[in-house]
């Protein structure tokens, strides 16, 4: 099929306004992904939550992705394309006062696990929206328009970040603790508050385009089809696009085609793309790229740099995603998917392993405090809100204490010549406790840091209910949990490292981003529409993004956790390990799709002499 090189100038514009709406979808996208990295340093200072509850709150957004994203491919087929795009943005501005305004952790997390839910369905439905709105000759600049705004997005929520971060910076130089405590409070806030406007424009630009033409055909409506493609086409295109839809129709019917109606998921021509894709996409999470991002100005400043520094790290990390992204969009149709991912997880490997071993030069120097830590445990009393609403007298244990170098040097010379090596120096302190079969972790807060405090509970580790129970530890014993006492497991005290050495770690987080833009960034919409073959597109795509989204939000909610008790050198380590699996499927088992039509790669799945 051809397509007119020059167009009336109605089409064109709708055609750039079609791809706007497309790319808002890819915004809100990126900005579910990105805000919580600015957000989460002035939460993780003012929410009061332990690192278990900061990591359920980062994962949520992930949690919500996988249940939209197990039901988005049956709501489009039922409810179709544009209907769904409306009620995604929908959710995603109901979620921001309901978490810009929450006073607890529960309401957070319903306002996370909404806007979750918002992007689960623009992954599945935006993809087939443009699949099936644009031209074959537009295909690709859909997707990558998608893509890269998606990144825009990132840079936009990264920048809303930064310039709270300099207000921040102001209030710390000049004013008191309670101050400073008040501002940090208000900036997570607001940070959520400025990235409503995306998405009520989202929403007025889904009210306005067309529904998908293919959705349109499918059930029947064809004046409608027809009335859609002319808002992008000109008619002779549009009446012989019209006439290729019933052919594959009566072709379908006749038993024509070369695989039946009813063919299922399972066929054997469609499992190993499947397979594919789904593995694919899951190395795709397993890179660590979400929680790279989306913990990223915490890790910049664990790795030495101050809180402006870091979120000024965070706006250049997103400026390289958007900045390759271009690039990769330009070089996908002239190198070929296969090239691009196998270089992009290849660099991947290298910058992760770089970042590891960089954190591993400061973290062997840590030092467990954990008696010193354990001995200022007190009993207080409590109240407990039960199921009711009602409020319940109880004892509870708990560790507070404001975290300065005077304090670290207390805690460093319990530790004897291990603690002298690092005492009078810049630290981190971050504590593993437990409550029976339940265990918890500290934020890691530093020394330097004015409004530095550790507070932890024994009832912060119990699980509120049996629900809760089995996903925290689905083999503990909860009532015996309930009568245990506080114990610490670990009070680990890090030197912070220098300067440089953020920087350092920065830019190698750099080159990451930057391998990762090249190829997975790019490259994995297209693996799902190239590999899942048409007749099961929508619901393998919604299977393929499940486990994608599956893996993305273990990866956040262990996250905080593991790098408390083993560090962020074994958490990118892990990555890395993850990311050869990635290289291999790209490199020695994934056909090379460019410039190949979706017949020509399903025959090769089906081991005919076309080859992908």
């Amino acid at each position: 099929m051809t397509t007119p090189s020059v167009l009336p100038a109605s089409l064109q514009r709708y055609n750039r306004f079609l791809l706007l709406v497309a790319g808002l979808g890819g915004l809100l996208y990126g900005i579910d992904v990105g805000i919580i990295a600015g957000a989460l340093p002035y939460m993780e200072a003012t929410s009061g939550l332990n690192a278990g509850q900061l990591s359920i709150i980062v994962a949520a957004v992930l949690l919500g992705s996988v249940i939209s994203t197990l039901f988005a491919g049956m709501l489009s087929d039922l409810m179709g394309r544009k209907p769904m795009m409306m009620i995604s943005g929908v959710l995603f501005v109901a979620s921001i006062p309901m978490i810009a305004l929450a006073q607890g952790f529960g309401p957070l997390v319903l306002g996370r696990l909404l806007q979750g839910v918002s992007a689960g369905f623009i992954g599945v439905v935006i993809p087939l929206y443009l699949a099936e709105c644009l031209s074959a000759a537009n295909r690709g600049k859909g997707t990558g328009v998608f893509q890269w705004l998606l990144t825009l997005g990132i840079v936009a929520a990264a920048l809303i970040g930064y310039g709270f971060s300099i207000w921040i910076g102001g209030i710390e130089k000049n004013g008191t603790a309670e101050q400073l405590f008040a501002a940090k409070d208000q900036a997570w806030r607001w940070i959520f508050w400025v990235s409503m406007l995306p998405g009520i424009l989202f929403i007025l630009g889904a009210f306005i385009v067309t529904e998908s033409p293919r959705w349109l055909f499918k059930r029947g409506k064809l004046d409608a089809t027809r009335a859609a493609l002319l808002r992008s086409r000109e008619a002779s295109e549009a009446d012989r696009e019209i006439a290729e839809m019933q052919e594959t129709v009566f072709t379908e019917a006749s038993g024509k085609a070369s695989g039946k109606a009813g063919d299922s998921l399972l066929s054997r021509k469609y499992v190993i793309p499947f397979i594919l894709a789904c593995v694919i996409l899951a190395c795709n999470q397993a890179t660590g790229i979400n929680s790279i991002i989306g913990y990223n100005a915490t890790i910049l400043i664990q790795a030495g740099l101050n809180d402006s520094q870091a979120h000024m790290g965070y706006v250049l990390l997103t400026l390289v995603n958007f900045t390759m992204t271009m690039g990769a969009v330009a070089l996908v149709d002239k190198k070929g998917r296969k090239f691009l991912l196998s270089l992009g997880s290849a660099g991947i490997i290298v910058s992760l392993i770089a970042v590891g071993f960089l954190f591993r030069n400061t973290e062997k120097l840590r030092v467990d405090c954990k008696d010193a830590v354990q001995a200022v445990v007190t009993e207080v009393d409590a109240e407990k809100v039960l199921a009711d609403g009602t409020k319940q007298a109880v004892k509870d244990q708990r560790v507070e204490f404001k975290f300065d170098d005077a304090k670290a040097a207390e805690l460093l010379a319990s530790a004897g010549d291990a603690g002298k090596a690092i005492s009078g120096k810049a630290t981190t302190i971050s504590i593993i406790y437990s409550c029976g079969d339940f265990t918890a972790a500290s934020s890691a807060v530093r020394s330097d840091d004015k409004a530095a405090k550790v507070k932890i509970s024994r009832n912060d580790s119990l699980p509120s209910n049996g629900v809760d129970a089995f996903f925290k530890n689905p083999f503990a014993d909860l009532k015996a949990s309930q009568h245990a006492d506080l114990k610490i497991q670990n009070a680990l005290i890090t030197p912070v490292p220098s300067t440089a050495n953020g920087w350092t770690i920065a830019v190698c987080i750099f080159v990451f981003i930057g391998f990762f833009a090249v190829g997975p960034g790019v490259c994995v919409w297209l693996a799902l529409s190239e590999l899942m073959p048409t007749r099961i597109r929508s619901n393998g795509m919604s299977i393929a993004l499940l486990v994608n989204q599956a893996v993305s939000t273990t990866i956040a909610a262990i996250f905080l956790p593991t790098v408390g008790k083993y560090g962020y050198s074994t958490m990118f380590f892990a990555f890395a390990a993850c990311t050869v699996i990635y290289f291999i499927t790209a490199a020695f088992f994934l056909p090379e799709t460019k410039g190949k039509t979706l017949e020509e790669i399903e025959e090769h799945f089906e081991g005919k002499k076309g080859k992908a």
